[in-house]
């Protein structure tokens, strides 16, 4: 792994589960770890519901705007978490894959993007913490 660890986060829709873990690790992070995220079908714009729960933390994503995922991100990065995006994602020797089996939080409201956001953040510090070990 390169002196400053790179993660990228990929879902489907670079919209919701990858955008909340993008933040939070950033968050945490203070600048110990390259994050970035990508979709495989890039949505026009974040998801709302996602938005208003890392609000609730006081984190602001509503600037961000889904990109598509590049074998160039994958290729930069040396830990690549996938988000329910299949065989979408290209894998590559040498690279660490970890898989999240994570709700979609596409069209839900509020109540149910809460308990997504919560698994996310115990997932992205237990990372963080391994990263950083």
């Amino acid at each position: 792994m390169s002196t400053k660890p790179e993660v990228l986060f990929v879902c489907v829709h670079n919209a919701g589960r990858s955008q909340m873990a993008a933040a939070l690790l950033q968050h945490y992070a203070l600048g110990r770890v390259n994050v970035r995220s990508a979709g495989s079908a890039p949505a026009e714009h974040v998801n709302p519901a996602a938005a208003q729960a890392l609000a609730e933390l006081g984190l602001d994503i509503t600037a961000e705007v889904p990109s598509k995922l590049t074998t160039e991100d994958v290729e930069a990065s040396d830990v690549v978490i996938t988000m329910g995006c299949g065989d979408t994602c290209p894998v590559f020797p040498g690279k660490r894959y970890l898989d999240w089996d994570l709700e979609d939080p596409a069209g839900q409201g509020i109540d149910a993007v809460r308990p997504i956001r919560d698994d996310i953040d115990r997932r992205v510090r237990a990372l963080l913490a391994e990263l950083l070990d």
